[in-house]
């Protein structure tokens, strides 16, 4: 429990993670690009630094989860990024679900000036993160990952290296791929039941101790009977998780049909101005609003 922690980007997934790292009692430096959104990390604890290289000055190993490539890039290449600062000895941990390539350029820097880095990105939401339950898939050497395994375990509980720079990445991205399946699988038989005239609590209920049973299932559809349709992954984040996937899925001469009409489906919906809104928004393109689901 002596590695001082830092953590950049406190939105709804990573201020569940840092409330656990405070708990297990370390030291977590934040920043944020919106403060506002640390102030109540800063009241159970934090310590709020003005940029990214402060709080790589003062921390030990550096989580960052940010919204997109383009952010994560920002926060660590910028004139107040955390190679700005970074040093020998330390160790950053990227928990944003980003490309391969930019995991590998990540710890090709690193390494360079004598630090580790692990591509780490997460599963199991705004639920698995407040429980303390996510699932990390980790990408980097396994000296780093022995190093962060526990702090790993403070908000996850599962967190196995995939092999190389980039391997947690591609891990996410298969992972995305199936849950790009299950979330329309999901919301078309919440239709379909409806159409049918059924009870679909007990539908559910049923389905879920059956064949059928899956993550969006269990933790989905019944905030959808409740019209809950807030994000405990937004719609615009796993749209670009698709064309992430669709992109490596291109690089390795693949075709994946059918999660590219996921990811038209996804556009859709933003197009309809949900890109705020949790992915189980996605049964708004069948549904009116209002209508039972």
């Amino acid at each position: 429990m002596d590695k001082t922690i830092g953590f950049i980007g406190t939105g709804v997934m990573g201020s569940s993670i840092v409330r656990h790292l405070l708990r297990s009692g370390y030291t977590v430096n934040v920043y944020n690009r919106t403060k506002s959104k640390t102030d109540d990390l800063v009241r159970r604890g934090a310590i709020w630094w003005d940029t990214p290289a402060d709080v790589t000055k003062h921390s030990d190993v550096i989580f960052t989860m940010v919204g997109f490539p383009s952010d994560v890039e920002e926060v660590y290449f910028d004139e107040y990024g955390i190679f700005e600062a970074g040093k020998s000895g330390q160790v950053v941990v990227d928990l944003t679900t980003s490309t391969p390539t930019l995991a590998q350029r990540i710890d090709k820097e690193a390494v360079s000036k004598g630090m580790l880095a692990l591509d780490a990105p997460v599963s199991g939401g705004d639920l698995g993160a407040q429980k303390g339950t996510l699932t990390v898939m980790v990408g980097g050497s396994q000296e780093a990952h022995e190093q962060i395994k526990p702090l790993f375990d403070t908000f996850s509980s599962a967190a196995e290296l995939q092999g190389p720079a980039g391997s947690g990445q591609h891990t996410k991205m298969a992972n995305q791929i199936m849950i790009a399946g299950t979330m329309t699988g999901m919301t078309e038989m919440l239709v379909y039941a409806d159409a049918a005239g059924l009870d679909l609590k007990k539908v559910i209920h049923t389905l879920n101790a059956g064949a059928a049973q899956n993550w969006s299932l269990a933790n989905y559809a019944l905030r959808i009977l409740k019209q809950d349709y807030s994000p405990g992954f937004f719609v615009k984040h796993f749209l670009k998780d698709l064309k992430i996937a669709l992109d490596e899925a291109e690089k390795l001469s693949l075709d994946l049909p059918a999660t590219k009409q996921a990811k038209q489906l996804y556009e859709q919906l933003q197009e309809k101005g949900h890109g705020d809104d949790g992915t189980q928004a996605l049964i708004k393109l069948w549904r009116p609003e209002g209508k039972r689901s």
